[in-house]
C-alpha cells in the first residue's frame, strides 16, 4: 500500500490528542462522583452509569476518524492492468543527405509525414517506439499507446551528421528487449519500419543488423526517400546524395520484411497486418480512498445511531 498524498498522514498525530482528552474527561467524571459525599443518596438519585456502551460510541466514531484520515491521504494499490504487447518501431534517417530536395519538400519531411500518417493510421492495440539515426541512433520514444507523444517527437527531429542504418536497426531491437519486464526471454511480436535515403556510414554495417534481427525475429521494413539526382548544400559545397535503395531493399529482404518507395507509403499496412498479439500487464497504482471513506462512513453513522439510542445524543 502506497499513498498519493502521504504528507496527510500527520494529521493521525491529533488521534493520540483525542484519545487523551476522552480519559482525562473520564477521569475527571469519577472524581466528581467521588466528591459526592452520601454515596448511597448517589446511587438512587444518579441514573444508570452507560459503562462499556459509552467507551464502544466512542471507539467507532474514533476508528471512523483515523479511516477518514488514511482515506485523505490518498491511498492506491498496485494493480495488473492487461496490455497488449504488441510493438512497431519506426526508425527514421536525419542524416544531412534527408535535407535534399529531391522528394517535396525535402526528403525528411517527407519521411516525417510518412511516419505520422503511418503511426495515426495504426490500430490501436498497437504500441509504437521511435528511433532516431545519423552518425549513431537513439531511442527518442519508448514503445507507447500515446500516439501525440509519437507525433510530435517525429516533428522535433533534426538533423546530423552521418548515416548509422545498422545501428539503427541494433537500438530498435534493444527498444523492444526494454518493453517490459519478460520482454528480454519473451519478446514482444514487433516490426520495425526504418525511413532512410539508405546509406550506410558508420556503425555495425546493415548485414550485421539484418542477422540481428533475423534471430530475434523482428522484421524489417524499409521506405527509401530519394532519387538519383538528389544533392546537398554542404559548407557551400552542393554534394551529390544519391539513394541507396538495394541496402535497403536487402535489408528488408533478408529479415522477411518488405521494402516500399515513398510513393508507396500506402501499402504500409501490411506491415501490421501479420503481427501477432501478445497480452501481458503493466502494473498501476489505483486510489482507493472510496473504500476507507465508505468504511469510516459506516463506523460514524453506527457510533451516531448508538450513541442516540442508548444516551439521546450524538458523540
Amino acid at each position: 500500500m502506497t499513498f498519493l498524498s502521504p504528507g496527510r498522514l500527520w494529521l493521525l498525530a491529533l488521534v493520540p490528542l483525542l484519545i487523551g482528552a476522552y480519559l482525562l474527561m473520564q477521569a475527571r467524571r469519577r472524581q466528581a462522583a467521588v466528591r459526592f459525599t452520601n454515596l448511597a443518596l448517589l446511587a438512587q438519585v444518579a441514573p444508570r452509569r452507560p459503562g462499556w456502551r459509552r467507551h464502544l460510541a466512542a471507539t467507532l466514531f474514533l476508528l471512523s476518524i483515523i479511516l477518514m484520515t488514511v482515506g485523505f491521504a490518498r491511498p492506491a494499490k498496485p494493480v495488473k492492468v492487461p496490455r497488449e504487447r504488441a510493438t512497431i518501431i519506426v526508425a527514421i534517417d536525419v542524416s544531412l543527405s534527408m535535407k535534399a530536395t529531391d522528394v517535396s519538400p525535402t526528403r525528411l519531411d517527407a519521411a516525417k509525414t510518412a511516419a505520422k500518417k503511418f503511426v495515426q493510421d495504426l490500430p490501436i492495440r498497437f504500441n509504437v517506439g521511435l528511433v532516431s539515426f545519423s552518425g549513431s541512433a537513439s531511442a527518442v520514444v519508448a514503445p507507447t499507446f500515446d500516439r501525440e507523444a509519437v507525433g510530435h517527437a517525429i516533428d522535433g527531429l533534426q538533423l546530423g551528421k552521418g548515416t548509422a542504418i545498422g545501428e539503427a536497426v541494433f537500438t530498435s531491437l534493444q527498444s523492444i528487449r526494454s518493453f517490459d519486464a519478460r520482454a528480454n526471454q519473451d519478446p514482444p511480436p514487433s516490426h520495425i519500419v526504418l525511413l532512410s535515403d539508405g546509406d550506410n556510414q558508420s556503425g555495425r554495417s546493415v548485414t550485421e543488423a539484418a542477422s540481428a534481427a533475423r534471430a530475434a525475429k523482428v522484421p524489417v521494413s524499409t521506405i527509401a526517400f530519394g532519387t538519383p539526382y538528389g544533392t546537398v548544400d554542404i559548407d557551400g559545397e552542393t554534394v551529390p546524395v544519391q539513394v541507396n535503395k538495394t541496402t535497403l531493399r536487402n535489408l528488408a529482404h533478408d529479415t522477411t520484411g518488405k521494402a516500399y518507395e515513398a510513393q508507396a507509403g500506402g501499402e504500409l499496412s501490411e506491415v501490421y497486418r501479420h503481427i501477432g498479439s501478445s497480452l501481458g500487464f503493466r502494473i498501476e497504482r489505483q486510489e482507493a480512498a472510496s473504500q476507507y471513506i465508505f468504511v469510516a462512513l459506516l463506523l460514524a453513522l453506527a457510533a451516531g445511531g448508538l450513541s442516540l439510542v442508548w444516551f439521546q445524543r450524538l458523540p
